[in-house]
């Protein structure tokens, strides 16, 4: 599909006209740029990413855990099994271990050879990718509702949210995620546009099942997303359309529902994912579904899960932040969408993105990503906003809340650029300073305009600024904040200390996935007094934190064997938000140890 081709689709829309009313006349920049949309999308999404993948250390916790089992796959050959060290992961399925173990393999002439695991950069391309196929598809859902200016802008708005950011540098499963889950959600709006609006023509068998097939793909990324994210839509459109029914003015709730082709659509879905399901069944001896199912989706439903139990309202407090620069526009999008509800499009935008925030604050275990899945939605009204700015109810409301909003996350990327240095060590050089002086004067700059109610223009000097924020943390400040990398310094102390027949090291009390990625597969995860055992029977390296310093060295005693020090490191665990000591020993091994 050619950039000329892409906001074009099944369902007919006109790229001149409002249906809410009045002609639109988007800036002559912003239809000249609508032309090549994935070019621009493409290439702005290289230049905010790809320094942060480059630079940044592996992170802790489930970025280290994910790329360390995708190097594991790679190494066993085993492309059904999932395992971090020695013991079973099975709390994701297979798909981004596939997609980060392939990436990786073809990364590896280019490094020289398929030894060349250990750079985490390889395990994050799939995020990166996810990410950019996610603002394309952003753009492809919201032509659907919108001209292609407007649809360029809700692209622009979800490739440069501060979340999406995050999650594009990293290699988890969410960039790729929202792309499954924004596959799907564009099929069924355009069944619902079409079930409502005679005018609207449906999509195609084809463009159906494609949705289906980015649902199965979705489900082996992470489960119960992408089928929860349609899911909770759909309930909510037909509560909504029920409503609506009892005034005569909609037809079934749910009608439209059978227009998703639902038996070739579930015989697909169940072609693609049942042969690596039953394959890990066997295999695990049922042990993938209890821990995936039972352990942890099920946890995550009952109580705060790994102590990130959090009450309602948490996602609505970080939005400043998580949902910067797109937040200037969210609220007056959202009272936008509210006068227009009428329309099936804006109805199925406004309940896409409120159910499924609803079921998110609602679920104890929250994570900042968790939210994600609603952002296209919201950015979609935002962009809708910019184009269409006249008076509705509770607008100016709206507005100031956003300016507020703003205000907070442009304050807090400015402050992280000039205080995580003097928090987590390194020091504060000019660029550092130039990045958040200059980051600032366009935030600042785009707030002068949307307050002038220039907001195309805003929208794209927040979008540079955030061109200036991102690659100055991740690829410059973010680097240089030794405190925080801990694994980074521990790893040469370590390479320095190995002697040739040594075991692998043993692990007590700091055991952060990351040191695992960095050392190794056979790693010894123990206590203080397990690293004293390990030590005595084999030799070798032990990196003993603080807290288990005292029983490391009393069990030493015990057993008559000598440590000596050989070089220590603090620093701050983020993972466990509290300040760590470690220590290397090199253990003298005991000949005569029963």
């Amino acid at each position: 599909m050619t950039d000329s081709e892409f906001t074009e689709n099944s369902v007919e829309i006109s790229a001149e006209t409002d249906v809410f009313g009045d002609p639109l006349t988007p800036p002559r920049w912003l239809a000249v740029l609508a032309r090549r949309p994935k070019t621009l999308l493409a290439i702005l999404g290289l230049l905010l990413w790809l320094p942060g993948i480059l630079s940044l250390p592996a992170l802790d916790r489930d970025e280290s855990r994910f790329a360390q089992s995708s190097r594991q796959m790679l190494e066993s050959g085993n492309w059904v099994d999932i395992r971090f060290g020695h013991v079973p992961r099975y709390k994701k399925p297979v798909g981004i271990y596939w997609l980060q173990t392939a990436a990786t393999k073809l990364a590896a002439p280019f490094l020289g050879g398929l030894g060349q695991d250990h750079h985490i950069w390889t395990y994050r391309l799939p995020s990166l990718l996810g990410a950019i196929a996610a603002a394309w598809l952003t753009v492809w859902v919201a032509a659907a509702v919108t001209g292609a200016e407007g649809a360029l802008l809700a692209g622009l708005l979800m490739l440069g949210s501060v979340l999406l950011t995050a999650e594009a540098t990293i290699a988890t499963t969410d960039a790729v995620l929202l792309a499954c889950v924004l596959a799907v959600q564009g099929v069924l709006l355009r069944l619902y546009r079409a079930a409502r609006d005679l005018d609207v023509a449906a999509p195609s068998n084809k463009i159906i099942l494609l949705g289906w097939a980015a649902a199965a793909a979705g489900i082996l990324v992470k489960f119960p997303v992408v089928p929860g994210v349609a899911l909770v839509t759909i309930i909510g459109l037909g509560g909504w359309d029920l409503w609506l029914r009892r005034k005569s003015r909609e037809p079934g709730a749910l009608d439209w529902v059978k227009n998703t082709r639902p038996v070739r659509g579930v015989i697909l879905l169940l072609l693609l994912i049942l042969p690596w399901l039953i394959a890990i069944t066997i295999q695990s001896r049922g042990e993938f579904l209890e821990q995936s199912l039972g352990n942890d989706f099920a946890s995550k439903l009952a109580g705060g899960q790994e102590s990130h139990g959090m009450l309602p309202g948490y996602y609505l407090l970080l939005s400043a932040v998580t949902f910067f620069p797109a937040i200037l526009c969210v609220a007056p999008g959202i009272a936008l969408g509210v006068a227009r509800r009428d329309e099936p499009g804006i109805r199925f935008l406004l309940a896409w993105a409120g159910a499924w925030w609803l079921v998110v604050e609602a679920v104890p275990t929250k994570l900042p990503h968790y939210v994600l899945s609603s952002y296209p939605a919201l950015v979609i009204l935002g962009a809708m906003f910019v184009l269409d700015q006249r008076p509705v109810r509770f607008l100016t409301a709206a507005r100031w809340i956003a300016i507020a909003q703003y205000v907070i996350g442009a304050g807090l990327l400015t402050a992280a650029l000039l205080l995580a240095p003097h928090y987590f060590g390194g020091e504060m050089q000019w660029p550092g300073l130039a990045a958040a002086g200059m980051g600032a004067c366009l935030a600042l700059a785009a707030l002068v305009l949307a307050l002038l109610r220039k907001s195309a223009l805003a929208v794209m000097l927040s979008l540079l600024a955030m061109l200036v924020f991102v690659p100055a943390l991740t690829a410059y400040v973010g680097p240089r904040l030794d405190q925080l990398w801990i694994t980074e310094r521990l790893k040469p102390l370590a390479d320095a200390a190995y002697k040739p027949g040594d075991p692998a090291p043993a692990l007590a009390g700091y055991q952060e996935p990351s040191l695992v990625f960095a050392l190794g597969k056979d790693v010894v995860l123990t206590n203080g007094a397990g690293a004293a055992e390990a030590g005595a029977k084999s030799g070798g390296l032990a990196l003993v934190e603080d807290e288990a310093v005292g029983d490391f060295l009393a069990r030493l005693a015990e057993l008559q064997a000598d440590a000596s020090r050989i070089g220590e490191v603090s620093g701050f665990n983020y993972s466990r938000a509290r300040k760590v000591h470690v220590t290397l020993y090199r253990v003298a091994q005991l000949r005569d140890l029963h």
